[in-house]
């Protein structure tokens, strides 16, 4: 395995220190300047610590602080405090066409045998009527949230409550 030495320079090793002792920023930006810090082979550094050792007190993997090291020679201090983007990229299953046709098909009436439409019914349902070729109840569920429809909790086409009759 390559052995990466870091050696920072007096203006990155007060940004480092700045990050450690005040504001407030993300817990693995905090440990990755920590570990920058103490495994310094710099001037400006008064005593350097084994990576095993800042592994203990740290309480992570060898192999974090090592990661950490070949970013900052490699890519740059930055890259080496902050986290890499996700190259994964969502497509989005639940256009303005299904939302539709799914807000609709909650507000109707619920199959026979149930008193209200549960996620997993509206999903298989959204799937029956080929409204889409497959989704989860999930999926189903962040739509619905994202819509004022309420699934049954009052009578489909009234704006006013349902109120019991007292006894």
């Amino acid at each position: 395995m390559n052995r990466y030495h870091v050696t920072l320079q007096l203006e990155e090793r007060s940004a480092l220190e700045a990050i450690v002792q005040k504001g407030s920023h993300a817990s693995r930006t905090v440990v990755s300047a920590l570990i920058l810090l103490n495994c310094d082979t710099g001037e400006f550094q008064p005593h350097r610590m084994k990576n095993e050792d800042v592994a203990a007190v740290l309480q992570i993997s060898m192999r974090k602080i090592d990661r950490v090291k070949k970013r900052f020679v490699e890519e740059g201090l930055d890259a080496a405090l902050e986290r890499r983007p996700s190259p994964r990229v969502y497509q989005r299953k639940a256009d303005g066409d299904f939302e539709a046709h799914l807000v609709a098909l909650s507000c109707g009436p619920p199959p026979e045998g149930f008193s209200r439409w549960s996620l997993r019914l509206l999903a298989n349902r959204a799937v029956e009527l080929n409204y889409i070729d497959r989704v989860s109840h999930e999926t189903v569920r962040r739509v619905l949230k994202n819509t004022n429809s309420s699934r049954g909790k009052g009578r489909a086409g009234s704006s006013r409550p349902i109120t019991m009759p007292t006894s």
